[in-house]
């Protein structure tokens, strides 16, 4: 099997568990990080298989590369949020990573009160906009694991058998 049938196998399976199929993105670009909003349907063509730690399996990144952050731009309408040196010292000044950050700036920018987590992909959004729940991905984000997606598969298969 190809790494890109693999890679869209466990999109599929991804998509079919995920809560939501609305997403808030975010990357670095030419000095600025941005954001936008985007589904899953379009933004699937934008995340790469990579492999799991401990070499244990496949895992989905997003990890745009500078041609697909352009096109991005256009097709997610993203927008400037601030200095990607502005940004990258909130991350150095603080014990949350890149996207830890990214995803507490937008929750306070949507004006709501953000709190480190560990909801499942299958369980919530990691914010609620008017009552819809979107994931918040940011540059080099991984979305789920080879392993994580059997796991929740199976448990679903059983919940269904009940």
């Amino acid at each position: 099997m190809t790494n890109s049938a693999i890679l869209e196998m466990m999109l599929a399976t991804y998509n079919r568990l995920s809560y939501t199929d609305k997403y808030i993105i975010g990357f670095p670009y030419k000095g600025v990080v941005y954001y936008g909003f985007i589904t899953a349907d379009k933004l699937d063509r934008f995340f790469a298989l990579g492999m799991a730690s401990r070499g244990r399996g496949y895992i989905i990144r997003f990890i745009p590369r500078n041609d697909q952050k352009l096109a991005l731009l256009t097709l997610a309408k993203m927008e400037p949020l601030m200095s990607a040196k502005y940004f990258d010292t909130l991350v150095s000044e603080s014990k949350y990573n890149r996207g830890e950050i990214f995803e507490k700036l937008i929750t306070e920018k949507m004006g709501q009160v953000w709190e480190k987590d560990s909801v499942p992909f299958d369980k919530a959004g990691d914010i609620e906009i008017d009552g819809i729940p979107y994931q918040i991905k940011f540059a080099s984000a991984s979305l789920a694991s080879e392993k994580t997606l059997y796991n929740r598969e199976k448990k679903l298969d059983k919940q269904e058998e009940m």
